[in-house]
C-alpha cells in the first residue's frame, strides 16, 4: 500500500522520524486507550491514518481544524479500505468499522485536540 493514496498536510510528509514518534502514536490516544484500540480493521494496517490524524490535532488551532482532522481521518481510511480489496462482505465490514472509529474520534477526541492548546503565554486577560 502505497502512502500516495493518502491525504496529509505537507508538513506531515516532513517530519523526522523523532518528531513523528513524540506526536504520532497510531490508532488510539496516548496512554492505556491507545493499547485498547487497535492499528488494524478486519486485518487491515490503519496506522498510517491515524497518524495523520495524530499530526493534524496536534497542528490544528480551532473547531474547524478538529473537524477537518475528523474528516481528513475517515476519506484516509476509506482509501487504505478501496486500495487494499477482497471480498465484498469484508470491505462493508472494514467501512463499517471505520465509520464506528470515525464516530469515536468526533464524539470523544476533543480533549486530545485540545491538550496544550491555550498555554499560558498564549492567554491574555481580557481586560
Amino acid at each position: 500500500m502505497t502512502t500516495a493514496l493518502l491525504f496529509a498536510p505537507p508538513g506531515y510528509w516532513r517530519l523526522s522520524e523523532i518528531l513523528k514518534g513524540r506526536i504520532c502514536n497510531g490508532c488510539g490516544s496516548k496512554g492505556l486507550c491507545g493499547y485498547v484500540i487497535p492499528d488494524t480493521i478486519w486485518g487491515l494496517r490503519i496506522t498510517e491514518a491515524c497518524n495523520i490524524h495524530d499530526y493534524q490535532y496536534e497542528t490544528g488551532r480551532d473547531h474547524a481544524d478538529k473537524e477537518s482532522a475528523d474528516r481528513s481521518f475517515l476519506y484516509n481510511v476509506l482509501r487504505l479500505i478501496d486500495a487494499a480489496g477482497g471480498p465484498a462482505i469484508l470491505q462493508w465490514l472494514r467501512r463499517r468499522r471505520a465509520q464506528k472509529y470515525y464516530w469515536a474520534v468526533c464524539a470523544f477526541g476533543g480533549p486530545a485536540f485540545w491538550a496544550g492548546k491555550n498555554r499560558p503565554e498564549e492567554m491574555r486577560l481580557a481586560g
